[in-house]
C-alpha cells in the first residue's frame, strides 16, 4: 500500500527582512515511478500566508483545503485577519487531531513582520529563520547554511532558495521537473512566473 502514497519531494522556506520566500520542485513519486512532473506544492492560504508541502499528496491536498476554510471563517467571525502564527497554531491543531503523512512549512507577513514555521504530521510547531522539508532536506540544507544571512532581501532569499531546490533535485531521485517560487511581502502574494525563474537560474 506504502508504495502506492504519492510522495517525494524538497521545500525550502526563506524570512528575509522584507519578507518571506518559498519554493519547492515539482515531481510528484510513487515508489521509483514519477508519478507527476507538475504536482503544485505550495498554496496561497490568503494575501498574507503561504504553505507548502511534502509527502503525500492526498493528505496535504485535504489539508491545505481544511486551513483555507478555518483561515476565512476566522476573518469572517473577527472581522480581521488571522496572524501568521495563529494559523500555523490552527494546522498543529488539525494535524494533532488525525496525524497525516505529511510535513509543511507556514508562513507569511503580520504587518512588516515576516515569520516561518515547521509543522510535522503528528501537529509539532517550531518557528526557525529557514526551513526544508522533504527527501531532498539535507542536500537543501547543506545551501541553505551555507548562504543564509539575517539581513537577505527577497531577491537574494529567492536566489538561495532556487539553489537550494537546485541541489537537491540534482542529488535526490524523488525531486526534479522543475521550480515553484513564491515570495510573500508587504504587498502580498506572489508567484514567480517561469520566464522570471529561468532568468535567476541563468544568472546563478
Amino acid at each position: 500500500m506504502d508504495d502506492k502514497i504519492l510522495e517525494g519531494t524538497t521545500t525550502v522556506g526563506i524570512t528575509c527582512k522584507d519578507g518571506v520566500v518559498f519554493a519547492s520542485e515539482r515531481r510528484a513519486s510513487m515508489g521509483n515511478l514519477v508519478a507527476h512532473k507538475v504536482a503544485e506544492k505550495i498554496f496561497k492560504i490568503d494575501d498574507h500566508i503561504v504553505t507548502t508541502i511534502a509527502g503525500s499528496v492526498g493528505d496535504a491536498q485535504s489539508l491545505m483545503k481544511v486551513i483555507e476554510a478555518e483561515v476565512s471563517l476566522y476573518q469572517m467571525r473577527n472581522n480581521d485577519a488571522i496572524s501568521v502564527k495563529a494559523a500555523a497554531s490552527l494546522t498543529a491543531n488539525i494535524l494533532r487531531s488525525g496525524p497525516m503523512y505529511v510535513q509543511t512549512l507556514l508562513g507569511g507577513m503580520d504587518g512588516d513582520k515576516p515569520s516561518l514555521y515547521s509543522l510535522d504530521p503528528a501537529g509539532g510547531m517550531i518557528e526557525d529563520t529557514y526551513i526544508s522539508t522533504g527527501s531532498g532536506s539535507i542536500v537543501a540544507y547543506g545551501v541553505l547554511e551555507d548562504r543564509f544571512r539575517d539581513d537577505l532581501t527577497t531577491d537574494e532569499g529567492i536566489e538561495i532558495a532556487i539553489r537550494a531546490i537546485r541541489a537537491a533535485a540534482e542529488r535526490d531521485t524523488y525531486s526534479g521537473n522543475g521550480y515553484l517560487v513564491a515570495k510573500v511581502d508587504k504587498d502580498g502574494f506572489e508567484m514567480l512566473d517561469n520566464e522570471k525563474i529561468k532568468e535567476i537560474l541563468d544568472k546563478i
